[in-house]
């Protein structure tokens, strides 16, 4: 794997690759995530990829994708840290497997630099159907996540939590900021935009790196690069003395209890077994104990930000099993603190751990996602890397790691009806 500067605040990645058939290209804009363009930005990348100049619509694209044997472009939005990375992931068959001995690699590199650069303009703007459209599309996305009532509940224990942090801010912002947007916002935030956000180029495959480069700076050759906009320096921040409670009721029969916890722990590698073993999995104590054992609530389970520090619990439960629930969470986590498990958790948890790193290794968009949340936080450790200070992590390492882990905020939805 290597990773170079291929223009002014442009950099590739390039994943050498045989064992697959098809190669996978991405192009991501990485920039500090913000309640005033989280929305502008994830919007923009869906009206964009509704045409180019060359390809006015979704016809259009289609045809020429076609031609590439079926090849497959898209866009992407997504969170890492206090950063919102969007833009267009593509891939299509090696050229290895084209019988006419033609190659695709160049032709969809430019597909996607236009894109990126070359959008369909009406009277010299974005095209005002495509955002109008769009606009509706994203407002109605937003809204629609509180159908799923344990991704609502996530949600809006992080908004809460870090209400004052970008990290409180969803990764596609918020309907009312969707909804506000005009033609002309959304115009200008793309020039000003594109000439300055740092662009993260990703390639998996079997073609040769110096291909890939020369592919990539023809496709970008109108990119624009004036000034730079840095991704953000996520922060940790300390849990408060007093833990919050906030309260939602809704009509609901089954509550959702989310508990956010801040870490001091500088040990990411025993920070993430501690979690693991914690509410990571199906033999987590969260899982083992709160779910099964006790039988407190529908399912349990935690994860863990490294880059934040932010230990998040989640948990469907019976209105009236709040108080049991809480004390129970509150225990487990206390029981680690004390080093209070067996053998076998720590060595499942680490095990664990070592296979979601190695089925990393079988995909090529998982490879992409962790590389480029990777630049985005200006991190350099490999999956081997990190794979092997998991396995060098001690009892102490965790007990001390989970003795850094501070409740902050409790969410619970409930029922209107209940008490």
């Amino acid at each position: 794997m290597t990773r170079q500067l291929l223009t002014d605040n442009v950099f590739l990645t390039c994943v050498p690759a045989e064992k697959y058939k098809t190669g996978f290209f991405s192009a991501q804009m990485t920039v500090p995530l913000s309640q005033e363009t989280a929305a502008l930005n994830a919007l923009l990348v869906n009206v964009l990829s509704r045409g180019t100049s060359r390809c006015p619509d979704l016809q259009a694209l289609g045809r020429e994708l076609d031609l590439l044997y079926g090849a497959r472009l898209g866009p992407s939005v997504r969170r890492s840290g206090e950063n919102q990375i969007f833009g267009f992931a593509a891939s299509c068959i090696e050229d290895r497997y084209v019988l006419t001995g033609e190659s695709l690699l160049e032709p969809l590199t430019r597909l996607l630099g236009d894109t990126l650069c070359d959008p369909l303009l009406t009277d010299g703007h974005l095209n005002p159907a495509y955002v109008e459209s769009e606009r509706e599309n994203l407002a109605d996305l937003i809204r629609s996540i509180i159908n799923d009532k344990r991704a609502y509940a996530g949600q809006r224990l992080r908004e809460e939590m870090c209400r004052a942090e970008p990290y409180g801010v969803s990764r596609v912002g918020s309907a009312e900021a969707a909804e506000a947007i005009t033609t002309e916002m959304l115009d200008a935030h793309y020039r000003a935009l594109l000439p300055q956000a740092r662009l993260e180029l990703f390639y998996c495959g079997s073609a040769p790196e110096d291909q890939v480069c020369g592919a990539f700076r023809e496709a970008l050759s109108a990119l624009p690069r004036e000034g730079h906009l840095e991704p953000a320096v996520t922060t940790r921040r300390p849990a408060p003395e007093q833990c919050r409670l906030v309260t939602e009721e809704m009509d609901v029969t089954q509550g959702k209890l989310c508990i956010g916890f801040r870490s001091d722990s500088s040990d990411v590698p025993a920070s993430m077994l501690m979690n693991t073993m914690y509410g990571g999995g199906s033999n987590s104590k969260l899982f083992l104990n709160v779910r099964e054992k006790l039988s407190l609530c529908y399912y349990a389970g935690s994860s863990y930000d490294r880059r934040k520090g932010v230990l998040l619990v989640s948990s469907g439960i019976e209105p009236g099993n709040y108080d049991p629930a809480v004390e129970e969470i509150m225990a487990q986590l206390d029981a680690l603190k004390r080093g209070e498990w067996e053998e076998w958790e720590l060595t499942g948890a680490k095990s664990s751990i070592r296979n979601d790193l190695r089925t990393i290794k079988d995909s090529p968009a998982a490879q992409e996602d962790f590389l480029i949340c990777q630049a985005a936080a200006g991190g350099t450790e490999t999956l081997e890397e990190l794979s092997a200070s998991i396995e060098a992590v001690t009892p102490e390492r965790i007990a001390a790691a989970a003795q850094a882990v501070h409740p902050d905020t409790i969410y619970f939805l409930k029922g209107k009806e209940a008490k």
